[in-house]
């Protein structure tokens, strides 16, 4: 009888149970133990050391929104990867940048990938971008037990609002408050110079071109002050991830188009070492 019922092919009646469409829910209630947040670990002292992800940036333009981030992973003084990837899609219309621990944090984007697909599947329409966000915070306060313990994430969310038509960006700490950002923001180990680097140049008119321009200033100006921020390098050919989102969709910048971008930000630097001053008035 067991040999049968392996055989038929049947889904498990987990998944032919009404239910929520969130995926969270889902395995909240049928398989609680794979859900990153209810993970025990074993008993330390201090900081667990692992690979961390370091700068996050992103900014508006009338068009849309660019996300990018730096290629460095850290792990304590020690340089733990050079291409790591920190800039996922999340859906068609938004984007997330992650910084912190590196394995929780790659984890915790692929469920919400999950998340917002199953919920898509579900109900047969998009979440808003203020419901996207509100997800991603209730799986970053998930995390909070393992936060306490320095195995934080501390992601970056943009995407493009279909219903107002405009790109917006939200940003979170580590117990998942989540706050919408004006015009631009940063996360991550090198988010301070980054965001000194915005603030002079960002102007409410920009275009994407200057948009991806001024993310890769920003992650130039954060690799020169903090170590744990890896700027463009010519000799391996790894440069900034840089994605950008409008009313057509997520799209990532190919290799060609950030070493040239990566290029002509190097080039300049040659003649202005601390990089362009923004206009006096």
């Amino acid at each position: 009888m067991e040999a049968n019922t392996r055989s038929t092919g049947r889904l498990p009646a987990a998944f032919l149970t009404p239910g929520s469409s969130s995926f969270m829910d889902f395995l909240g209630e049928h398989q609680p133990e794979m859900l990153p947040g209810n993970r025990q670990l074993p008993p330390v002292q201090g900081v667990v050391e692992a690979p961390h992800g370091t700068t996050i940036v992103a900014v508006t333009f009338p068009g849309g929104v660019v996300l990018a981030g730096d290629r460095r992973a850290t792990m304590g003084n020690m340089i733990a990867q050079r291409d790591i990837e920190k800039v996922f899609p999340a859906d068609e219309y938004s984007a997330v940048g992650i910084a912190g621990t590196a394995g929780l944090a790659v984890e915790m984007v692929k469920l919400f990938q999950l998340e917002l697909e199953h919920f898509e599947k579900v109900e047969g329409a998009q979440l808003s971008l203020e419901g996207k966000a509100n997800r991603l915070s209730t799986m970053i306060r998930s995390n909070l037990g393992m936060a306490m313990q320095g195995l934080a994430v501390v992601p970056l969310f943009a995407g493009y609002d279909v219903d107002r038509g405009r790109g917006r960006i939200f940003s979170y700490d580590v117990t998942g408050g989540r706050s919408e950002e004006r015009n631009y923001a940063t996360t991550g180990s090198g988010s301070v110079f980054a965001r000194g680097a915005m603030k002079k140049l960002f102007r409410g008119d920009l275009t994407e071109e200057q948009a991806t321009t001024l993310v890769v200033q920003a992650l130039y100006d954060a690799a020169d002050d903090d170590s744990a921020t890896g700027g463009p390098d010519v000799a391996r050919r790894i440069y900034p991830i840089i994605t950008v989102i409008t009313e057509d969709g997520f799209r990532r910048l190919g290799e060609d188009e950030a070493a040239e971008l990566a290029g002509s930000v190097l080039q300049a630097r040659l003649e202005q070492p601390d990089g362009p001053r923004a206009a006096l008035l």
